[in-house]
């Protein structure tokens, strides 16, 4: 197959054509972005304790029926246990005052049988509020929330091999349909057994449209466009990959295409645009087998799935935890998340000059070190640990869109998008350890391990290629070319 880079090269590296798909496929982006996150409210616990039904008891006695705690040096009530209701009904009878006739440490004490109250002063209700997610079944609420990361995992696995063997384009717009009807299901959940279920699908839907979208956008806009790919429709504007069809032999399809992108772009088409012969395809079609075949490429794919896994980690880490900072969570989640928007501008304008080596291992360090610092933060210094939240995610968030870009552009056509499927597999894992993380946060050490584990990959970023300035490679050979 001929150099498609020269053979196009008389398109420019910007025009309408670019600029309108560039566009299509950031509306796609955004339809990936309502459901990430969004188990951050609905997830949330708020402040509950046993509910107490309507039996007669005095007002000291209803006031003293929840036994009191210590967590971090203030006395709250026990959100998981209640002073035995028979044992409180019959002192309370009796004329027994709490605290002065009777001591309360002595009393046996149960759980809430009869269920939970739960404060409203923020979420009027979630899963948690619907469902008592909360003591023994509290584990359900990470649960849920890996589901959709498992279903990322899923996701990353067959989008690759299905992205590389129909197209990307159909990936991506059965993905986005499929995306649709598990939404509209999980709204309607009567069980968090149903809602896990549906989350799968989201998760699994969710990754397909991002991955092969993003692969089709690599290989569809020119070397200036693609690194704009990252900030922020129909199925008959976005066109398929020219690069894919000529890895299937396609010849007339890519030539249509890119006819009519020199049409929108102005500029005049020669009238043979794949100037040497392409071979008919052969019968092989790659799979995740062929990325580890070849000891160099087996060694670059190692590398890139330790990053994913790192990156994920620490970003959904933060991500996660911002409902559990001192105080509105949901400005709290807006401030971290607007931390993204300059981040993403920033990425922009440094991939354009930058190596991708060094940016990686900078913003790894920067989310990596937030990591080890915003847990030692005491809650009386709310607006220090919201700063660092938000410089963790400006780095991370850095960090994602480098080694997206970067990914794209060490893989071959050939590979590309079984490449990214995998190392996006790697990141689930990360991802789906993170809620895990959240939930043991009263633990320092879980967090010193997410921010060591981030900084020590910089090392690992450093063996891998640098393709600033390279041109894509199409086959495995190529890649082995450019970065033997």
């Amino acid at each position: 197959m001929g150099d498609y880079n020269e053979d196009t090269a008389f398109l420019g590296q910007t025009g309408p054509y670019f600029w309108t798909t560039f566009f299509l496929l950031n509306t796609v982006f955004v339809s990936t972005g309502f459901n990430g996150l969004y188990i951050v409210f609905v997830g949330a616990t708020p402040k509950h304790h046993c509910f107490i039904p309507a039996i007669n008891l005095t007002e000291e006695w209803k006031n003293a029926i929840i036994p009191v705690t210590t967590v971090a040096g203030q006395v709250v009530q026990s959100q998981c246990s209640r002073y035995k209701l028979e044992v409180v009904r019959n002192l309370s009878a009796e004329g027994y005052i709490p605290g002065r006739d009777v001591n309360l440490t002595s009393l046996e004490q149960e759980g809430c049988l009869d269920g939970w109250n739960y404060s409203k002063e923020i979420y009027q209700s979630n899963i948690v509020t619907e469902w008592d997610l909360v003591c023994s079944d509290q584990w359900k609420v990470p649960f849920a929330s890996s589901t959709l990361f498992v279903g990322y995992l899923f996701g990353s696995l067959i989008s690759g091999q299905f992205s590389d063997r129909f197209g990307r384009k159909k990936v991506v717009f059965i993905s986005l349909a499929a995306q649709c009807v598990a939404v509209l299901l999980q709204s309607f959940s009567h069980s968090w057994r149903m809602f896990c279920i549906m989350f799968l699908f989201v998760g699994a839907s969710q990754i397909s449209i991002y991955i092969s979208a993003f692969v089709l956008g690599t290989e569809l806009l020119s070397k200036t466009m693609r690194v704009l790919l990252w900030l922020g429709l129909t199925h008959m504007f976005i066109p398929e990959s020219p690069r894919w069809l000529l890895t299937q032999g396609r010849v007339e399809e890519a030539d249509a295409i890119v006819r009519n992108a020199a049409r929108k772009n102005k500029v005049a088409a020669p009238q043979v645009i794949f100037k040497e012969p392409v071979s008919v395809p052969s019968e092989k079609k790659y799979t995740m087998l062929d990325v580890v075949k070849s000891k160099n490429i087996r060694c670059i794919t190692l590398m890139c799935l330790i990053l994913w896994m790192a990156i994920n980690i620490g970003y959904f880490g933060l991500s996660l935890n911002t409902s559990n900072l001192s105080g509105n969570p949901f400005m709290n989640c807006f401030l971290s998340a607007a931390a993204e928007v300059p981040a993403y501008i920033v990425s922009t304008l440094l991939l354009k000059k930058c190596p991708r080596k060094s940016l990686l291992s900078t913003f790894l360090i920067i989310g990596g070190g937030v990591i080890l610092l915003i847990q030692f933060i005491p809650s009386t210094l709310h607006y220090v640990a919201l700063a660092l939240e938000m410089t963790g995610k400006f780095g991370f968030t850095m960090a994602f869109s480098i080694v997206y870009i970067y990914t794209a552009e060490i893989y071959p056509t050939v590979l590309r998008n079984v490449g990214m499927g995998m190392c996006s597999s790697a990141a689930r894992i990360g991802s789906i350890i993170a809620p895990y993380v959240i939930y043991l946060g009263e633990f320092v050490l879980p967090y010193i391990l997410m921010g060591s584990l981030t900084i020590s990959s910089c090392v690992v970023n450093f063996f891998l290629p640098e393709t600033l300035n390279k041109d894509l490679p199409e086959t495995v050979e190529q890649m082995q070319e450019y970065y033997g």
